[in-house]
């Protein structure tokens, strides 16, 4: 159905620490008995068990190793082979000890490695289980991959098809993306779901039910009368004042980091259709991204790839009037992108400082659609967001903000 997102290693179950404990206590036992049978005068005289044993093995081998008779039971009953089979069978019962350490060093390394995946989701083994249902090419779910990336947390991605979204039936809300956490919480809207995920990661006394409860909904009728869903606080992590103070240290950040994690839903998040499907050739070029991406059948695909490109083409010429953008859409991109950048400063790496903070996040996942597009390249080029963009790329990609 969708496939993981991998991450921090798994905290172990409680019956492989048992194992551990068992392998280890094997191991011990097995050494000493593979120690005694080396060292006993049936060993080194004539074998008496062990010649038994490899006796009763050797029977049943081929005539060809042997020969045939009495031959081959002169040769089993030999002082020689005697101790040699001794010899042999210590030797194994070491082997299975020295398997046993190998286990027992092995269950002992992931219970380690389940203590620190303890630590890194803020004290709750495991972490919770998420499964993101998301349009991969759409710059809300964007936004939710770059925060999940970022923080290291596993995830397991639904790609939904924007046609029939089938794997979306089941929940009233229609939209992507959606975030299961552990298969009962649902969390919709982009911004709800990165509030709530990070005040879930801080504040270790609340539980994820209790936390979407701050972030109630609205249901209101727009000026197209179309019903709409928003959420109240979307933007607001829930922590108390000592948890706050912790997050945000220096007077301001709080509310710097709300304003333009807005300002990404309300304006820059609306200058990317207008860009990517500037011109026919681009639409087409996009489409062709969006069904390479997507979850489409075959059919589908190549009516998305050219009906959908065609009809982009003319929504973006009606998404640049709605929006008052120039003529030459690329200027307001430009503008907006060098505006980010003038607030996050020459004297910090990120917004956050020395960590991305959500805004980062935010910008970052709307921006990170275009790659591989015309327009993301001519951005690149034409503005000073480029070290910033790099720098944000690192830290995702090294799940910085695990610890």
């Amino acid at each position: 159905m969708g496939h993981l997102n991998t991450s921090p290693t798994s905290a172990v179950h409680p019956g492989t620490l048992c194992k551990s404990n068992m392998a280890a206590a094997c191991t011990r036992a097995l050494c000493k008995v593979g120690g005694g049978i080396l060292e006993s005068p049936a060993a080194r005289r004539f074998g008496t068990v062990s010649s038994f044993l490899v006796g009763n093995v050797c029977s049943r081998g081929s005539g060809r190793a042997y020969g045939t008779g009495g031959d081959r039971s002169h040769r089993l009953s030999s002082p020689r082979t005697g101790a040699a089979g001794g010899r042999v069978l210590g030797c194994a019962v070491l082997l299975g000890g020295g398997l046993g350490l190998y286990h027992a060093v092995k269950f002992r390394l992931q219970r380690h490695l389940a203590e620190e995946e303890t630590k890194v989701s803020g004290g709750r083994a495991g972490g919770p289980s998420l499964t993101l249902y998301q349009y991969k090419t759409c710059p809300f779910c964007s936004k939710v991959r770059a925060f999940l990336d970022y923080h290291g947390l596993p995830y397991e991605v639904v790609e939904v098809n924007p046609v029939m979204r089938k794997e979306i039936k089941w929940s009233v809300y229609r939209k992507v993306p959606i975030l299961m956490v552990d298969t009962d919480v649902q969390l919709n809207d982009s911004s709800v779901i990165i509030s709530s995920l990070k005040t879930y990661l801080i504040s270790k006394d609340k539980s994820m039910s209790d936390i979407l409860r701050c972030y109630p909904e609205m249901k209101s009728v727009n000026d197209r009368g179309k019903e709409v869903t928003e959420y109240s606080n979307k933007y607001w992590v829930m922590l108390d004042q000592g948890e706050a103070a912790a997050l945000y240290p220096e007077k301001g950040m709080q509310k710097e980091e709300m304003k333009w994690r807005q300002w990404a839903d309300d304006w820059l998040v609306h200058l990317i259709s207008p860009n990517v499907y500037r011109t026919s050739g681009e639409a087409l070029a996009s489409f062709d991204y969006i069904v390479r991406e997507g979850k489409f059948g075959s059919y589908e695909g190549f009516f998305a790839k050219y009906v959908g490109a065609a009809a982009m083409f003319l929504i973006a010429k009606r998404l640049k009037s709605r929006h008052n953008l120039q003529d030459d859409v690329r200027q307001d991109l430009y503008k907006a992108v060098n505006e980010w950048v003038a607030a996050v400063g020459k004297k910090r790496k990120f917004m956050g400082g020395d960590h991305p903070n959500l805004a980062d996040l935010a910008v970052f996942g709307v921006l990170r659609v275009m790659e591989g597009l015309q327009a993301f390249d001519d951005m690149m080029e034409n503005t000073k967001v480029k070290p910033w963009y790099r720098r944000m790329e690192r830290a995702s990609l090294n799940h910085e903000g695990r610890a």
